[in-house]
């Protein structure tokens, strides 16, 4: 198939593209990587009658250490933040999931912007910036405001961006010393959509007991979904198999899948306990042999 009628857009300054966006409101779609939009164009799913691409926006393309805060600008490529070493030193979490999002040629094109605007219940950047607390700063008629994921994300393919509103940054917090991370999910084929996916920051004691994690899952909601009971069963608490097969168990308690044609409910279910024991085990317990 192929799009309706729309104008397109170029902008190469943030100026002018928030300026596009006040004049077209509700009928304009900014273009970031355009890996999801472009496909729903096509399929007419989405008929927006200004397309914005930011694709020459240099202000909104970069990525840089402000203190102990990551700081990416909306239109960082996914394949930049995947092979940067600030990224690798510190958000390992964020670089972990980014070898699950797609094929590596669809990261040479999407953004991290672009993934959490989009906001695919099944996508895995908005779970990592649920699971990191990371902020999400919103420019827009009315000047900057910044969102956490709870208020950012509000369901399947809806955030709280308002009509003329464009997500500029995302900040993410340097992990305290002695953070382990974890990022898991399955899908029904490789570099496809997340049937269940967890993403997870752990802080460890010296005596071996975890003093706090956060866990979230993807896949099993209308959003990322804060693991909330899991959290709680781990808490203060050394990580023996029954704690962690708990901690497993209690994943049931917040997370809400639905029936498709990838997999059941139910199926979803056993799929997301299991991923949190996986995540919890890979990113705390020590494996056999390690050294």
């Amino acid at each position: 198939m192929k799009p309706a009628k729309f104008e397109y857009f170029a902008p190469q300054q943030c100026e002018e593209v928030l300026s596009l966006l006040a004049r077209y409101g509700e009928d304009a779609r900014p273009l970031a990587g355009g890996q999801s939009l472009v496909a729903l164009m096509n399929m007419r799913i989405a008929r927006p009658a200004a397309l914005i691409d930011l694709g020459r926006c240099g202000e909104l393309d970069y990525l840089r250490m402000e203190g102990d805060v990551l700081v990416s600008g909306a239109m960082t490529r996914q394949a930049v933040a995947e092979t940067s070493l600030l990224v690798h030193e510190h958000c390992p979490l964020l670089e972990q999931a980014l070898k699950f999002v797609g094929h590596h040629t669809n990261r040479n094109r999407g953004t991290l912007g672009g993934s959490l605007a989009h906001a695919d219940p099944a996508a895995e950047l908005p779970g990592v910036a649920l699971a990191l607390g990371a902020e999400l700063v919103v420019d827009g008629p009315h000047g900057r405001r910044t969102l956490a994921p709870e208020d950012f994300f509000v369901a399947d393919l809806t955030t709280a961006l308002e009509p003329g509103e464009l997500l500029r940054e995302i900040r993410i917090a340097k992990p305290e010393a002695g953070s382990r991370v974890a990022f898991v999910e399955s899908g029904n084929r490789q570099a496809d959509f997340a049937v269940a996916g967890v993403a997870g920051s752990f802080v460890m004691g010296q005596d071996g007991a975890c003093q706090s994690a956060s866990l979230v899952a993807i896949g099993v909601g209308s959003g990322p979904v804060r693991l909330a009971a899991s959290e709680a069963a781990l808490k203060g608490s050394k990580l023996t198999d029954a704690v962690i097969d708990e901690a497993a168990e209690a994943s049931n308690q917040d997370i809400d899948p639905a029936n498709d044609l990838h997999a059941s409910a139910h199926y979803r279910r056993r799929l997301t306990a299991a991923l949190v024991a996986r995540a919890v085990r890979q990113a705390c317990v020590p494996q056999a042999g390690a050294g």
